[in-house]
């Protein structure tokens, strides 16, 4: 049986990865962009379809007119906003929880064989320094802090119910993505640049789990398979300290080095000062409350199931970041060589 995969959110960091991945193994991709959006990264074999999540009928034309009524449609649900602002921001609720309730009813409605939900290791409740965190099966905004946070938990949570209710869902829970592909202002990837281009001036302490987006892709595409409905899994790799992070930036392209090593506590304080800082760079703040918080938190993640289950494999962080180089150059972001 022919199998139709459609991608949401296909132009972001993830989204596009899972599509031209897909795409290079002559599957047949259907990929929802929004309207306007530049989808010029996605392999031309890709059917681009202009709509919004937040939209039910601009999605009609996506979940219909198959070329082989034997089709198996599977979705793989990507889109959403990925938030460490900490605004109240109504969008970010409306697009992960709303935007994804429509992408659940629909495939309800159009009968798709197999939905795999993107969620984030953000919606699971976070536990003390030094126990390792495993998945759970009950997700709640009142278990999690901060509104990105609480929204995936909370689409998390109507993701699992649908697979009670009979649908064929699984989900997945990436930790930090790290890697190529990322044509927007994603929190590692502008890190990079600013480091290469000389406009950050001193290091944090503190770290967090980062995994290479193409393993957390490669992940995705095996639970279209493997995946048991009701089943989540982390797609995890190893803490990593922004300081090692730098370090392998600077072994790899011999930038200036950073010497000045900032406590958390210290940069706290001056949060006013770097938000204005990074306004006159006409770039998204890297230092917020939200994005403190996540730094000092435990990122002791457990990916031992999506291992078994999935075949998940994680990438050398020192690769990762040489082709993350390489892919910024490319697209003109960087000109330093390596």
């Amino acid at each position: 049986m022919k199998r139709v995969y459609i991608v949401t959110g296909v132009c972001g960091h993830l989204g596009n990865t899972v599509a031209n991945l897909l795409a290079s193994e002559k599957k047949e991709v259907r990929g929802l962009a929004l309207p306007g959006e530049d989808a010029s990264m996605l392999n031309p074999a890709v059917e681009v379809f202009r709509g919004d999540v937040c939209d039910v009928a601009s999605l009609e034309k996506l979940f219909t007119g198959w070329s082989d009524s034997e089709s198996s449609v599977i979705v793989i649900h990507t889109a959403g906003i990925i938030s460490i602002e900490g605004k109240d921001d109504r969008l970010i609720r409306k697009v992960n929880v709303e935007g994804t309730r429509n992408i659940v009813e629909l495939c309800k409605a159009h009968k798709v064989d197999k939905l795999v939900y993107i969620s984030s290791v953000h919606a699971i409740p976070e536990l003390p320094q030094g126990n390792e965190i495993t998945e759970v099966d009950y997700f709640s905004p009142d278990t999690v802090v901060g509104l990105y946070s609480k929204s995936k938990a909370t689409a998390t949570a109507l993701v699992l119910q649908a697979a009670k209710e009979g649908l064929d869902v699984s989900i997945v829970h990436p930790s930090g993505l790290i890697g190529p592909n990322d044509y927007g202002t994603g929190l590692m990837t502008q890190m990079i640049v600013n480091y290469l281009k000389g406009t950050l001036r001193a290091c944090i302490k503190g770290g967090f789990d980062f995994v290479d987006v193409r393993d957390v892709a490669e992940a995705v595409i095996s639970a279209t398979e493997n995946g048991k409905s009701g089943s989540c899994y982390i797609l995890s790799n190893r803490y990593y300290s922004i300081r090692e992070i730098v370090d392998i930036l600077f072994d790899l392209t011999g930038r200036k080095p950073i010497k000045a090593m900032l406590p958390l506590w210290f940069v706290k304080l001056f949060l006013p000062f770097t938000g204005l800082y990074f306004k006159a760079l006409r770039e998204k703040p890297l230092f917020t409350r939200e994005s403190l918080m996540m730094l000092e938190s435990n990122s002791n993640f457990s990916s031992e199931k999506a291992k078994k289950e999935l075949g998940f494999k994680t990438s050398d962080m020192r690769q990762t970041l040489k082709d993350t180089v390489k892919f910024l150059q490319s697209i003109g972001r960087l000109k330093v060589k390596i």
